[in-house]
């Protein structure tokens, strides 16, 4: 959560681009993007350069020597940030105008790529060389902001404050997932090297940043220095889908900025015939449109088999389940509606989830997690996609906050359940097994990594003995189908009543007619003043 003087800050540069008259809030945050790409490239070079030597390793920069640009060969080294930044503002604005936007525009070699793709129609619109001048100057103090918080990710959050300023505007849709939502959902389902992962509504491609993100941490980024799994994770191990260009060239440059080379993201209707994606993931993370009903022409007749209706967020949970091979596994965010709503068609997205495959986890999310853009109550659903069931127990989690107030000002506060739900998920023993390099494991041995707030104090849990009226406990599938399917945690949730003594009925009247007493008293007393 972005506050104090850097959110002033990026609210000042935010002001720059208006007042130079670049209003439009797409525009803004893809020239924003565009610069802090290029900012990251050099950055992100200086970092690889580094790592080579420390491990005496070769490294060849991409500012290397003389490079050519529309026919002429410039020196590399103009066009790094840090050297270009001291330049005066009209050689500054020349110099990124005709070589550096076009030197990260054809960038990347494979001409098919997401970069390449969605770079092509990309425009350089700054209009002046002062603006050049004062936006790179306001950048460099953010930056320089940054670098101070290093314990945290502050970064992203920056990214996705400003972000969060297309959805303010009301341009695009109203969700936009926290990061620390994100990374608890990253958490929970422990992402390892050989995955393949998607997200068939990315957007700016916040989940599949996250996953890069967190198997590139120290203690899990070894399998980097294997040529084959590097191979994987920079060029096959991600997937994404959204249907906005201006999205999909920001999701693109987000995910090279953050280390992968080539992500497979692509324009799409994920709901449409247009996705012939069928049993093919390991992994789904996601946080689907919930934008109402569609057109059933438009939808991909599959899915209608599942649940008929015209309802995205169940026409999206009716995908996961097709898109995932068996074995595969999804964590994603629904409003609460799915989770109880009585129509035939939710009725059946939830049985099928239950019934047919393994529904693992639901929790709930408090109202406030999305604001102040929404207010909507959410939950996150984990499940793993078997064909045949193997439901047996469904493990409901109340999350009662996020690390974060719960109103629009969203400040950061000392509670904190998401340690306590990432613990608590990966001690559960029906953990299911997953397939990793053709062995059985299961996640429950994992420890906790991560980052997360605050280790809970407990080190053992017992999720099957738990109360109904804790924060977490298990629900038999026997008594969920009786239920016709509801997986509302207040549907199975007790509240352990205290009884309360009162004092006796003649004392609560004294001590109204003591009151009325002094009332009286007092409007007598008044009465006397005006009337001096």
């Amino acid at each position: 959560m972005i506050t104090g003087e850097l959110k002033n800050k990026i609210d000042a540069l935010w002001d720059i681009f208006a007042a130079g008259g670049i209003v439009n809030p797409l525009t803004v945050v893809e020239q924003m993007t565009y610069l802090m790409f290029i900012r990251d490239l050099d950055d992100a070079d200086n970092l690889k350069a580094k790592e080579a030597a420390m491990l005496g390793l070769p490294h060849e920069s991409i500012f290397k020597g003389e490079i050519e640009i529309g026919g002429n060969k410039v020196n590399g080294t103009q066009l790094k940030w840090s050297v270009f930044r001291d330049f005066p503002a009209g050689k500054m604005y020349s110099v990124v105008q005709e070589w550096v936007f076009p030197f990260i525009k054809n960038l990347h070699s494979d001409k098919n790529s997401a970069y390449a793709k969605y770079m092509d129609d990309a425009i350089f619109m700054i209009p002046t060389p002062l603006m050049l001048s004062k936006v790179v100057d306001s950048m460099d103090a953010i930056y320089e902001l940054i670098a101070k918080q290093k314990e945290t990710d502050t970064k992203g959050d920056v990214y996705e404050y400003i972000l969060s300023k297309i959805s303010a505007s009301g341009r695009i849709g109203q969700f936009r997932t926290p990061r620390h939502i994100i990374r608890m959902m990253v958490e929970l389902m422990d992402p390892q090297p050989d995955e393949i992962v998607c997200d068939p509504a990315c957007g700016t491609a916040g989940f599949l940043v996250a996953a890069a993100e967190y198997l590139n941490e120290p203690e899990r980024r070894s399998f980097l220095f294997n040529q084959q799994k590097k191979d994987h994770y920079m060029n096959h191990m991600f997937h994404g889908f959204d249907m906005d260009r201006t999205m999909l060239r920001i999701g693109a440059m987000n995910m090279i900025a953050h280390g992968i080379e080539n992500p497979y993201i692509e324009y799409r209707d994920s709901l449409s015939d247009q996705n012939p994606d069928r049993e093919k993931y390991s992994l789904i993370l996601a946080n689907p449109p919930f934008k109402g009903s569609l057109d059933a022409d438009i939808v991909s007749t599959d899915l209608l088999k599942i649940t008929k209706t015209r309802k995205t967020e169940l026409l999206f949970l009716a995908l996961f389940l097709k898109m995932l091979r068996t074995g595969g596994r999804c964590a994603c965010i629904v409003p609460d509606g799915v989770l109880f709503g009585s129509s035939t068609a939710h009725q059946a997205i939830r049985r099928e989830l239950i019934e047919g495959n393994r529904l693992e986890a639901v929790i709930s999310m408090p109202s406030g997690v999305f604001k102040p853009y929404a207010g909507v109550s959410t939950a996150v659903l984990i499940f793993t996609k078997t064909g045949y069931g193997g439901t047996d127990k469904v493990w409901f989690y109340d999350m009662q906050a996020d690390g974060f107030s719960l109103d629009d000002k969203r400040t950061p506060v000392k509670e904190n359940d998401i340690p306590d739900i990432v613990a608590r998920f990966r001690s559960l023993k029906s953990l299911p097994l997953v397939e990793n390099n053709g062995q059985k494991t299961s996640s429950k041995s994992l420890p906790l990594e991560g980052k997360v707030a605050a280790q809970p104090s407990d080190e053992v849990y017992n999720e099957q003995d738990r109360p109904r009226t804790a924060q977490s406990f298990l629900v038999p599938k026997s008594e969920i189908a009786a239920n016709d399917w509801d997986l509302s945690i207040n549907k199975y949730k007790q509240t352990d009543y205290k009884p309360v003594e009162y004092p006796p009925t003649s004392e609560i009247l004294a001590e109204l007619n003591d009151l009325e007493t002094q009332i009286q008293t007092g409007l007598k007393e008044l009465e006397e003043m005006l009337h001096e």
